[in-house]
């Protein structure tokens, strides 16, 4: 016997697919105005690199700050165009700088050539704008990198083929092949002022370090005040990344 089909029963829910809830006025407006919150890009693009600029600075003033190499004074440690990462957190946090250790410092006056303007205002503006910011190294290139060899009190000579310390021999593994420590040019001894470093380049050959300026206020040392701080990394290029640790060492 087939029973008659019922219609729906009163008072039953209706399905879930058949179902939706109102919207709550308050929840519509809300989701409109985070809509209309939204800012254009073309106002989100210039913030983001405003702020990708503080940034840059923040870690270039307190952190970590890119100088370029451009010459061979430092090969083969360092290359012509390699980017080293200076720590210029290291003298606030107590380092001082120690022989065998790159540093990288300001040039305490006529150790380098002055540069002159590429002619063209709109890239050097650019260019002033990025190294300011440290995002390129420093525009001036009023900064040289070389190796402290000894620090203020000590005495540095040089005869034959021979560095001296307070009168024991340097080992100088890091030297350009072919180099000899002294490299032809004999000196000393000097005894490195308070306050002073003496640095030479790896190429010491190729080298116009504190040998070659003996004749200034510091006898051919350079003042700690000048010293940025150790050279941290080599950044770029990629095939010649290295790490000399968090102080340099």
């Amino acid at each position: 016997m087939t029973l008659p089909q019922s219609g729906p029963m009163v008072g039953t829910s209706t399905p879930d697919a058949e179902y939706s809830a109102p919207h709550h006025p308050a929840q519509a407006g809300a989701k409109a105005d985070g809509r209309r919150r939204r800012l254009p890009w073309w106002v989100e693009f210039p913030a983001m690199v405003v702020l990708g600029l503080v940034i840059a600075l923040a870690i270039k003033t307190c952190l970590f700050q890119v100088f370029s190499i451009p010459s061979g004074s430092m090969e083969n440690t360092l290359r012509i165009g390699d980017r080293v990462a200076v720590n210029k957190m290291a003298p606030l946090l107590g380092w001082e700088p120690a022989p065998g250790e790159p540093v990288v410092f300001k040039d305490p006056g006529g150790w380098l050539p002055v540069q002159p303007a590429s002619g063209n205002a709109f890239s050097d503006a650019v260019g002033s704008t990025l190294s300011f910011v440290g995002l390129l190294p420093p525009k001036d290139d009023n900064y040289l990198v070389k190796r402290v060899i000894a620090t203020e009190g000590e005495t540095v000579r040089c005869a034959g083929k021979t560095l001296t310390v307070n009168g024991s021999a340097v080992s100088e593994p890091y030297l350009h092949p072919g180099d000899d420590s002294c490299s032809g040019l004999d000196f000393g001894p000097v005894t490195v002022p308070q306050g002073y470093i003496w640095v030479e380049g790896d190429h010491r050959s190729g080298s116009a370090d504190s040998r070659y300026h003996q004749g200034g206020p510091g006898a051919g040392a350079v003042p700690v005040a000048n010293v940025v701080g150790p050279t941290s990394a080599i950044v770029w290029p990629l095939g010649h990344l290295d790490w000399f640790g968090w102080l340099g060492k």
